[in-house]
């Protein structure tokens, strides 16, 4: 089959739910939208009054079995996007996108596990799409999800994880790395080895694995995981940078 050309097309905002404090997720209502896999992204492109254009890649946050098309959009203050996104965007406004974009950091249902999911910050998007693809389908592949944060308030998706996590045995887990509320039982430092042995699965039993974040984060994880023995051709990662085709 033919693969659909990746083209800007203008989507419409149709709700804004804010994940933490500087967070939210989009939906939006994006005709003709070609459909995407789990893990892909988009390339979000804004067009001021005197013609200047900025343009940056956003994971997409829904699953592909969703009837809207949801990213989920964390502040950079510098940035030329996403303050825009964050704090200015209002439903029924739109902007330009283009996409899916993105084909070895993906997971189907179909392709198995067991999978090992690690998200630094909000490299938890694109893995959360992976997460409600596996929950639509009803899939019971043993998933163990660990995600890195500086604080509980900048957890994503806390009470959503939560019920996922209840209803089809996925094993969540979470480190803070620089400030904890009282009686926390988590993890209180950067995702090092001891941790990744603690939270599984096995390198034993050959898992996908999937880590998404700043690449500093990245790149230590992926470093500490083949330490561990993990097979380094299984570890798929993806790095916050610029946008691509």
């Amino acid at each position: 089959m033919a693969r659909a050309p990746i083209v800007w097309r203008l989507g419409t905002v149709t709700e804004i739910i804010e994940e933490t404090p500087h967070a939210r997720t989009i939906a939006l209502d994006a005709p003709d939208w070609p459909g995407h896999l789990a893990g892909q992204h988009v390339d979000v492109r804004l067009t001021a009054e005197d013609g200047y254009q900025a343009e940056r890649s956003y994971s997409i946050a829904s699953a592909p079995e969703s009837t809207m098309l949801e990213l989920t959009v964390e502040r950079i203050n510098d940035g030329e996007v996403s303050p825009y996104l964050t704090e200015d965007l209002r439903a029924g406004d739109q902007f330009e996108l283009r996409g899916p974009i993105g084909g070895p950091f993906t997971w189907r249902v179909q392709d198995g596990g067991p999978l090992l999911l690690i998200a630094g910050g909000s490299g938890l998007v694109p893995l959360m799409a992976m997460l409600r693809h596996r929950a639509a389908n009803g899939s019971d592949v043993d998933t163990r999800l660990l995600v890195s944060a500086r604080s509980q308030a900048d957890l994503l998706y806390r009470d959503e994880l939560a019920r996922l996590a209840q209803a089809d045995g996925l094993e969540a887990s979470y480190t803070l790395t620089r400030s904890r509320p009282e009686g926390w039982t988590g993890f209180d430092r950067r995702v090092d080895a001891p941790i990744l042995t603690r939270v599984g699965p096995s390198p034993a039993t050959a898992p996908l694995v999937f880590v998404c974040g700043p690449t500093p984060f990245v790149e230590r994880v992926a470093d500490r995981l083949v330490e561990l023995g993990h097979r380094p051709q299984a570890i798929r990662t993806e790095r916050f940078g610029p946008t691509g085709v």
